[in-house]
């Protein structure tokens, strides 16, 4: 193969869209059994009402959906619908072990056999590769402990009392729905959250990425787009503000085996914490390679890794948001289509 695209959801549909315009020999493979990438696996309440804009991928604009739909079916379909009309053939369900080079070529092995190419894609996102942060006690709870990957809804925890932890979107947004049904709810976050209250302009949007892009190319791990923007002040979010459901609390010293312990020394009990902590990027593969720097990120030039020029990270750092992977994937795919033509001219 010319190249291999590893992931299937927004930035590796993009990528392989326009590897495909440049006629250029590839595969996708995707570890998902079916479209939708992360999408699939949203919380099943999650209502695109709530979602924040999705951006169109490439040559066909997503339809103003129903606002009570769920997230998990709109968009998996709007993928494969996409991947339909443009005979884009994704290899799924694959997954890839390892990357490695293998005489001038790239090596990938996976559980459903062993690619070479020139060039690889990695859009593999976030999804796999939950961060669960570690605090004293943490093993002693008897009570119920979930990351925001694993939430289903909540109605599992009517009467209860749910500690959520996290600063992001997904914490106010599971937050705000489990307050509904639980008997009380604390939000903790280890800094005080920031909220912006001005509309996401083009000019804001450049200003984001232009920030976490300089993060990766000092070669340091990406800062989310929430952790440079802040929190969105929906008017859900003011209602919840107004109301005290959003009386965030520093996050808890330690653990017990029926609650927490708080940094002023109170002990509080708790049934279930949840914690909405992140992701980290999914890059376990690609570690035989040795991209990582010493600042314990990965330096790239535009979608392009520093260390080893043959591989691409699309929605990865300042291209991990619906516009920037599909902008990523665009890019890529033009910087291999050069790269390889100047290889085979020399």
């Amino acid at each position: 193969m010319d190249v291999v695209v590893i992931g299937a959801g927004q930035a590796g549909l993009s990528a392989a869209y326009f590897l495909r315009r440049a006629n250029l020999d590839h595969v996708v493979l995707d570890a998902d059994a079916g479209p939708g990438g992360a999408w699939r696996h949203r919380w099943p309440t999650l209502r695109m009402a709530t979602v924040h804009g999705i951006h169109d991928l490439p040559g066909m604009p997503f339809a103003e959906p129903d606002p009570t739909a769920p997230a998990n079916e709109v968009l998996p379909a709007y993928f494969a619908d996409f991947e339909r009309r443009n005979g884009i053939e994704v290899r799924r369900p694959v997954r890839v072990h390892a990357v490695r080079d293998h005489g001038g070529l790239l090596r990938v092995e996976t559980d459903r056999g062993v690619w070479e190419a020139e060039a690889l894609v990695n859009a593999t996102g976030t999804w796999t590769r939950p961060f669960w942060p570690r605090y004293p006690g943490q093993e002693l709870f008897a009570g119920r402990q979930l990351h925001s990957s694993q939430y289903r809804g909540p109605a599992e925890f009517a009467g209860q009392h749910v500690v959520v932890v996290g600063g992001g979107t997904s914490a106010v947004q599971q937050l705000l729905e489990i307050d509904r049904h639980a008997a009380r709810t604390t939000w903790a976050t280890r800094r005080e959250p920031e909220f912006f209250d001005e509309p996401f302009t083009p000019e804001l949007g450049r200003a984001v990425v232009a920030k976490v892009e300089d993060r990766v190319r000092r070669g340091l791990p990406p800062r989310s787009v929430v952790g440079v923007t802040g929190l969105n002040l929906t008017p859900a979010v003011r209602d919840a503000l107004a109301t005290g459901v959003l009386a965030r609390r520093p996050v808890f010293d330690r653990i017990t085996e029926d609650g927490v312990v708080w940094p002023d020394g109170t002990h509080e009990r708790v049934d279930a914490i949840l914690w909405a902590t992140g992701f980290r990027a999914a890059l376990d593969h690609l570690a035989p390679l040795r991209l990582r720097g010493p600042g314990g990120g990965i330096r790239l030039d535009g979608t392009k890794v520093v260390a080893d020029p043959r591989v691409h990270l699309v929605g990865y750092g300042p291209s991990a948001s619906t516009v920037g992977a599909t902008r990523a994937g665009r890019a890529a795919a033009k910087e291999i289509k050069a790269s390889l033509s100047r290889r085979q001219a020399a």
